[in-house]
């Protein structure tokens, strides 16, 4: 008599959290991040670490949620399911800050930090005093952090201006303790360039610039794949390139929503 094969375990795909806010519009946060990670094949989990009243016209309102609430939701998810990459984004306050830079650092995985703060509308998504516990407790657990250059200015007092000014705003953020930094130029006129480097190797990633002002959630979305490239198992390079092609082109196919700013096409890719 013939014995069967016993049926083979189910593959678990990598494991991907986001401690973000959340975005009622779907474009940017926790939204954009969980569609992300599905886009990349990889198992999204989520700490909410503030709610939206969120459109396409800016935000209207936002709440962040206690500290015992964003802790509670942690250790619920690291210590049951377990993580191979952390991405953070809007954190809120500088108690959140704190909160959230003390258990990465009791985390065994590489950390993606956005330090948002401000909107794609520019509204005010960071208090002005959490942003020394950004340098100080945030900035240091960080594998890769991606400030675009309105944060760069909020962090480090650096205005950029042209390319050379990126190298400088890096050189800045990293003497914060990261391990690596993007520092995203799509603000400059001309195509849009970003700056990797660990202060030892420059990447300078550059993507054509599409016309299109349905960007919403590019930096959510930028974070969230690398943190994806990681989990991976990727180096820090690989996961950083592939990341911006799939920015560049979910920005390609943005689309419109409301009357404002549209978000970017998470699904381009399917």
């Amino acid at each position: 008599m013939a014995i069967s094969a016993s049926p083979a375990a189910p593959l678990v795909p990598p494991r991907v959290l986001t401690v973000a806010g959340s975005d009622s519009g779907g474009g940017a946060g926790i939204q954009a991040d969980l569609k992300t990670m599905l886009a990349h094949g990889v198992h999204g989990m989520s700490v909410i670490t503030a709610v939206t009243a969120q459109n396409s016209l800016g935000v209207q309102g936002a709440w962040e949620l206690p500290v015992e609430a964003v802790r509670a939701q942690y250790r619920s998810v690291v210590d049951d399911i377990g993580v191979q990459a952390v991405k953070t984004g809007m954190l809120a306050s500088a108690a959140l800050v704190e909160t959230v830079a003390a258990l990465l650092a009791a985390t065994d995985a590489p950390v993606v930090v956005d330090p948002v703060g401000v909107s794609k509308h520019g509204d005010p998504l960071l208090a002005a005093e959490a942003l020394d516990s950004v340098r100080k407790k945030l900035l240091p657990v960080a594998t890769v952090a991606t400030p675009n250059l309105d944060e760069v200015a909020q962090l480090t007092g650096v205005t950029v201006m042209d390319e050379p000014g990126m190298r400088r705003a890096a050189g800045e953020i990293l003497g914060y303790g990261p391990r690596w930094v993007v520092i995203k130029g799509g603000h400059l006129p001309g195509d849009p360039v970003d700056l990797l480097t660990d202060g030892a190797e420059e990447h300078w990633l550059r993507a054509p610039r599409h016309d299109n002002r349905h960007t919403h959630g590019t930096g959510c979305t930028l974070a969230s794949a690398i943190a994806c490239g990681l989990a991976r198992g990727q180096d820090v390079p690989t996961a950083v390139r592939a990341a911006k092609e799939y920015v560049t082109g979910a920005i390609a196919a943005g689309f419109p929503l409301g009357a404002g700013i549209g978000p970017v096409d998470h699904g381009w890719r399917l």
